[in-house]
């Protein structure tokens, strides 16, 4: 209860005014969700709309990072984006930097590539000119050294949050997801953006261990 402590009503009492404001937040996927949304649902883990670093960790775990990046990844995304995301009239818990899937799109950073715009939805021809712009050796995917050609052009002056949000974000997606020859792959990057990437690596993961127990 102590999440919604702030939507207490007079009339109805706080319980089911609470139980109200839980409804409404996982309302939202009784909708069609943005790219955005979509990209950040898969650790949504219970889908109530609210994100803790609990179910980042849980998430980051179940694509397959191990205990200390995932710790890191929790604590450094909520710590970015858990403020900005809190919905109006609605107070956050203290020290626990939930991010609110409604909202998701007010906790969009600068300093990065444009393919979400302001709203949270998908622009393909940012997500193309990535490519065009930057995949020189391969038209289809990026090297390490590419990549950070383009994290060095989409930094903004003065912008320490957004630079440090986007890198992070691009390098742990490349530690992941690049071949065994160094490319990260523009289909692996396209499925980042509409959130199926991590939904494909937890279940791969989950046929392996299901394969290696039936041996």
């Amino acid at each position: 209860m102590a999440l919604f402590h702030a939507t207490y009503c007079p009339h109805h009492g706080a319980p089911l005014c609470a139980a109200r404001a839980r409804s409404a937040l996982a309302d939202v996927y009784n909708h069609e969700l943005t790219p955005l949304q979509k990209h950040i649902a898969f650790f949504d883990r219970d889908k109530d709309g609210v994100i803790y670093p609990s179910e980042t960790y849980q998430g980051f775990r179940a694509i397959g990072c191990g205990v200390g990046l995932s710790a890191f990844s929790a604590v450094f995304i909520h710590g970015l984006l858990g403020p900005r995301t809190v919905p109006e009239n609605m107070k956050a818990p203290a020290f626990k930097f939930p991010i609110y899937v409604k909202c998701i799109h007010k906790g969009k950073h600068g300093s990065d590539s444009g393919v979400y715009d302001a709203q949270g939805r998908f622009v393909p021809e940012k997500f193309d000119e990535i490519f065009k712009k930057h995949a020189h050796t391969r038209p289809d995917a990026l090297t390490g050294k590419e990549l950070n050609e383009m994290l060095q052009e989409n930094r903004e002056p003065n912008d320490i949050r957004g630079r440090v949000g986007g890198y992070t974000e691009w390098k742990l997606l490349y530690s992941l997801c690049k071949d065994k020859d160094g490319f990260l792959h523009k289909e692996t990057v396209r499925a980042v953006y509409d959130g199926s990437l991590f939904e494909k690596m937890e279940r791969e993961r989950k046929e392996v261990r299901e394969s290696a127990k039936n041996k």
